[in-house]
């Protein structure tokens, strides 16, 4: 319980008019409104009773929804003090599309206010156009730019199954509030394409698949997980920790397949103590990938192995991963997560009497790297926590 409230402490810390902050750390942008890190921080509240944070997630709605671009994507962050709004650097976010729809749908369906969702159902049909429109090839998958989703400064690029899963929750949940049965049609359509493509299954016809190419990149694939993504040249072997997390809590495949997932997230919890890296292995030399990821920074380079997208420990993904082991009756290694997500949030290397909420930590020796007093970090534990009470967000 202690996690639970020193994360609330910091979520209501981090409220503001117009929506949650990234964090109370005075750092760069990190006191902005941020579409993915509030739509996240918001859906922790929701699975909450504290009626201020509700409100804020209304908030943070408003301001993002009020700053969506014409062409239906939404900003990265947006400045409170000056109202401006940033939609990327050398790159726009894939992934801050599904997640601005699935707060607002999630908000409506949980605080039984539809009027949010009302208001804004034009935006919410741009929204799912121009992931529509990035398809580019009309074949029911986005195509992610590198850097163009959470992970900024990692490799990936492509087909990024994270990116693809959170568009289908975001159409099934529009497509069931709103009434639209063509967007149901249309997940069930991605949902399919998914399963064929991202479960390397070596008995499938080959005939089946996205494109020629995967026929052979698959045959060094890794199996018994839903895979990160491909693109023409390749299919990446990481094993991405947000994805499997999201395909479980989406039901993504056969149940079979489910208990395999979880299987190995076990497995992976026993070969180590602390939290499940984001993306793991991490890259290093002589992996050729290495010279990819070590120019792909803005102002200093973080992504040394084990540390920051490259294999760190990131509090939020492990909220949901323990979230999904829960919804997928595994409760004892939930309860795993959620301590460890408590170790991991509490560790501050200056100040052992405060609890950090770092935004990442290091793969291996897990201290803390990067920001302190991350909200979506402390939302990370209230999610785990809420899931292990059988609260749950809708899908």
């Amino acid at each position: 319980m202690q996690a639970y409230e020193q994360s609330l402490d910091l979520m209501r810390r981090a409220a503001t008019p117009p929506g949650f902050v990234a964090s109370i750390q005075p750092t760069a942008n990190y006191q902005r409104v941020w579409t993915r890190d509030g739509v996240i921080t918001g859906l922790a509240a929701l699975l909450t009773d504290d009626a201020a944070l509700i409100a804020t997630f209304r908030a943070t709605l408003v301001t993002i929804f009020s700053h969506q671009h014409l062409t239906g994507f939404f900003p990265s962050n947006v400045d409170p003090a000056t109202g401006r709004a940033s939609y990327g650097g050398n790159c726009g976010r894939v992934d801050n599309v599904s997640w601005a729809v699935i707060g607002l749908l999630q908000y409506a369906a949980l605080t039984n206010d539809a009027a949010l969702a009302a208001t804004y159902a034009r935006p919410v049909e741009r929204a799912l156009g121009v992931l529509d429109a990035w398809e580019f090839n009309g074949r029911n998958l986005v195509y992610v730019p590198q850097s163009g989703d959470w992970a900024d400064e990692y490799v990936q690029h492509g087909y990024v199954l994270y990116d693809q899963l959170l568009r289908v929750w975001a159409l099934e949940l529009a497509a069931r509030h709103y009434r639209r049965p063509a967007w149901a049609e249309q997940a069930a359509r991605i949902r399919a394409v998914l399963v064929r493509n991202y479960w390397n299954d070596p008995a499938a016809d080959p005939a089946t698949l996205y494109a020629p190419s995967l026929a052979h990149q698959l045959r060094q694939a890794p199996t018994g997980h839903w895979l990160m993504g491909f693109n023409p040249a390749r299919v990446y072997a990481q094993f991405d920790l947000a994805a499997n997390a999201l395909a479980l809590l989406l039901g993504l495949g056969t149940a079979v397949q489910a208990a395999a997932v979880v299987a190995q997230l076990g497995a992976r919890l026993a070969a180590r103590p602390g939290l499940l890296p984001a993306f793991d292995p991490a890259i290093a030399p002589p992996n050729p990938l290495m010279a990819e990821l070590a120019d792909n920074y803005a102002y200093t380079f973080r992504n040394h192995p084990h540390e920051f997208h490259n294999g760190g420990l990131w509090p939020v993904w492990n909220g949901w991963l323990a979230a999904a082991l829960h919804q997928h009756a595994a409760p004892a290694l939930a309860t795993d997560v959620t301590a460890r997500l408590a170790t991991a949030n509490r560790r501050h290397p200056t100040e052992p009497a405060t609890w950090g909420f770092y935004e990442n930590l290091h793969g291996q020796i897990q201290q803390p790297i990067g920001v302190p007093f991350c909200t979506w970090s402390a939302a990370g534990s209230v999610l785990a926590e809420a899931y292990g009470r059988g609260q749950r967000l809708v899908y």
